[in-house]
């Protein structure tokens, strides 16, 4: 028998249903798409999803920039039983291709380029921007696009009305969603996330702060769809709450940012540290160097003035109506947050994975602690596998409502990250104190974050320049936002250069320029580095990455 009760989508009926006439999803500048509106896009979807032949289980991926029609694309797929297969819209055609190869993805929405000839299995693809079909080797979808609205006119004769929402009843378990956390065939892995890591994650929005920030909600969305932070934070929390959704479909730089900000005056706000801090250093941080006011904070009734009058202006940046700023996704700059804290911000530090869709920790802003990133959420559990948790840094471990399934066709990975007994190893490092707040203090896996939270995997990157032959191997490092590749080269190559007489700089410059027309732009290098000696190495001849960090570039 079903276990139906831990089910996002019974969350999205019971919503749709209550704010029918309500502001759903608007892509900000453009057309407004009401509650009602986006259950009868949804219909029509099902209509065209069931003329591709998708089937409950079957894979739907979509591959597209933010907009109203991914959300309506992405509700129109779980509401029917399939599962969705969502993609970066900034990965490049061929790790999308990738992706919808392995996840056997039956229906593709997408406005971006890709040619999917070369797949082994059919792939019809539906063009996100006008819901048509784009290709497909079916007449029944074309028909079935063609004739839509007769066919929505037939299914519902009299009026489409909430009564006629009947959505798919989903177990808890069963697999709602497959989210890769790479577009590498090597690589990639496909995390499979259960409806109930969906519903579990989103309730605890509901009840933790629904109340504050639904009533005339607002969110803007900014972080990317496909990416599960983005996801469960600006969509699927926001659509359970019946709350207004505005895409930002341009570019996000600060000005653009903030103009959104001051129009739709968000209730809630999610946010990668990069953006938190880039609006500290250029807006805030400046004016507390100067010497007249660096005086006046040392006399404490002025002090607290300057700090209110910086936080209110802060808070205005950001639309001034939302309950808290959640910063999650990469680590957070300790001395910016120390600022907000000192100027009693209401910010809070999350802690999640792809894996747990997202959330393992989190507290509210009048509850957190500085330099920690909350506690375990509901439905969890956290621990520090060391002798002395408190003291002794260990791996962080979680098992709960919100792990995932596993790999996706990848047996090996899952049993290497979950445990016999359910717990999902991290790999990274923390410390938790006496109150359950959790401490990282380190990630021993490798991954690196984007600027707008993207998974990088610096391995990936290695591989290909390893692959180049002047390069005898290669280790990628973050500075600020950007990438570098610190390169030691094949010493038979250089003496070959050397006699031919080219110069080997200009020769590592054509290899990057080469190795970043294939990267999405956020993977790609800003320099890379010539190493005079071989990368010293564990006992494995594993690379100690650790001792590169710093390296000047």
């Amino acid at each position: 028998m079903k276990n139906i009760e831990h089910n996002y989508i019974s969350l999205v009926e019971q919503s749709i249903k209550s704010n029918w006439e309500k502001p759903a999803l608007t892509d900000y500048g453009g057309a407004t798409l009401r509650y009602q509106d986006v259950a009868e896009q949804i219909e029509k979807l099902h209509i065209l999803l069931e003329s591709a032949g998708v089937r409950q289980g079957d894979k739907v991926a979509l591959f597209n920039k933010n907009c109203s029609n991914w959300a309506v694309a992405f509700f129109s797929i779980i509401t029917y039983g399939a599962v969705a297969v969502p993609i970066l819209h900034e990965f490049r055609e061929e790790q999308a291709r990738n992706i919808v190869k392995h996840s056997e993805a039956k229906v593709l929405f997408t406005s971006q380029k890709i040619d999917l000839e070369d797949a082994e299995h059919q792939v019809s693809i539906i063009e996100m921007d006008t819901f048509a079909p784009r290709t497909t080797h079916l007449k029944e979808l074309n028909e079935a696009a063609e004739n839509i609205n007769a066919l929505f006119g037939q299914r519902y004769p009299k009026q489409f009305t909430k009564d006629d929402i009947h959505y798919y009843e989903a177990d808890a378990n069963e697999l709602a969603l497959i989210n890769y956390t790479s577009g590498s065939t090597g690589k990639s892995k496909g995390v499979m996330i259960p409806y109930r890591a969906l519903w579990s994650n989103v309730q605890f929005v509901i009840d933790e702060i629904g109340d504050i920030i639904a009533p005339d909600g607002t969110v803007l969305s900014i972080l990317p769809m496909a990416h599960m932070y983005g996801m469960a934070f600006e969509m699927l929390s926001e659509i359970a709450l019946g709350m207004h959704i505005y895409y930002l479909t341009r570019v996000p730089s600060p000005t653009i940012i903030f103009k959104a900000m001051a129009d739709v005056k968000p209730t809630f706000f999610v946010s990668v540290p990069l953006i938190i801090e880039k609006v500290m250093r250029k807006m805030i941080m400046p004016k507390l160097e100067k010497k007249s006011v660096k005086a006046l904070l040392h006399l404490p009734v002025i002090s607290k003035k300057i700090k209110d009058a910086i936080r209110d202006r802060l808070q205005d940046a950001f639309g001034g109506r939302f309950y808290e700023v959640i910063i999650g996704g990469a680590a957070f700059s300790s001395d910016v947050e120390m600022l907000l804290h000192q100027i009693g911000f209401n910010y809070t530090v999350g802690y999640g994975a792809t894996e747990c869709a997202p959330l393992i920790c989190y507290a509210d802003w009048k509850e957190f602690k500085p330099g920690s990133c909350g506690q375990a959420v509901p439905r969890m559990e956290v621990k520090i596998d060391s002798p002395d948790p408190a003291n002794v840094v260990g791996e962080i471990l979680c098992k709960g409502d919100n792990v995932m399934l596993g790999y996706y066709k990848n047996e090996e990975e899952t049993k290497k990250t979950l445990d016999s007994d359910g717990w999902y190893h991290t790999g990274d490092l923390g410390v938790m104190d006496k109150d359950g707040f959790v401490y990282i203090r380190g990630r021993s896996k490798n991954m690196l974050l984007g600027p707008s939270g993207q998974n990088i995997y610096p391995e990936e990157i290695e591989d290909r320049l390893n692959a180049m032959q002047i390069i005898a191997e290669s280790v990628v490092i973050q500075k600020d936002t950007k990438l570098y590749g610190l390169v030691y080269p094949d010493q038979d190559e250089i003496k070959a250069i050397e006699a031919e007489g080219q110069n080997l700089q200009d020769m590592m410059e054509t290899v990057r320029r080469e190795l970043n027309a294939d990267l999405p732009a956020y993977e790609q290098l800003a320099g890379i580095k010539i190493m005079d000696k071989e990368f010293e190495k564990t006992p494995k001849k594993s690379i100690k990455r650790y001792l590169y960090f710093e390296e000047e570039v």
